[in-house]
């Protein structure tokens, strides 16, 4: 078992969670607008939408990856692909970091989670996401692929939830200091882009 591959990808998703993305920002306006107990809500919503995420690529990838060892390197290369086309998008946004989410209101407890559970299992990107980070960071021989893919995927889970929940309990700090220095949206804009790309050379190398 490489534990190095491990912390890589610990601290790839960490950089990559706490990045803008509209999910944290909803998770922070949610916060700031009517609480920490609604914006924790949402957070393990879209954590358990993970799982749902984690599942699907577990099985399904492990089953392609024991049948054909030539497609497991397409996906790879897939992979990198899709990350370095996502660092082009992020490279070509503003970089500004915008707190305001229209009809958004205050909702029951349950309601929340069950929103941020179907926001994060509808979306698609979510699965593309994993299909592109999780098979280049396999990381022992003698546990099964599906075994690996549901502890990066737990890692992900734990490590995102973390940072959400960081978010969402500190968002009145965190307001105030993204608005007293608005460079910070961009410094964060190119924190992702160089994750991005690092993680796919990762995965080529």
């Amino acid at each position: 078992m490489n534990i190095e591959i491990l912390i890589s990808f610990s601290f790839a998703v960490f950089a990559l969670a706490i990045s803008p993305g509209p999910d944290n920002i909803f998770v922070l306006v949610q916060s700031i607008r009517f609480g920490k107990k609604p914006a924790l809500a949402v957070v393990a919503g879209l954590m358990t939408g993970c799982l749902i995420h984690t599942s699907l690529i577990a099985f399904g990838v492990s089953l392609l990856i024991v049948k054909n060892e030539i497609l497991f390197t397409v996906l790879k290369i897939f992979g990198a692909g899709y990350l370095l086309f996502l660092a082009y998008k992020v490279f070509k946004s503003s970089g500004s970091i915008e707190f305001e989410a229209k009809n958004l209101r205050a909702r029951p407890i349950a309601k929340l989670f069950r929103q941020g559970f179907i926001m994060n299992v509808l979306n698609p990107k979510v699965s593309l996401f994993f299909l592109a980070l999780f098979p280049g960071f396999l990381f022992a021989e003698n546990l099964s692929e599906t075994i690996q893919f549901f502890i990066l995927g737990g890692l992900f889970i734990l490590v995102s939830f973390i940072v959400f929940g960081s978010i969402a309990l500190l968002a009145g700090s965190l307001k105030s200091y993204i608005e007293k220095h608005p460079k910070s949206g961009l410094f964060l804009k190119w924190l992702q882009i160089v994750v991005f790309i690092g993680i796919a050379v990762f995965i080529l190398v």
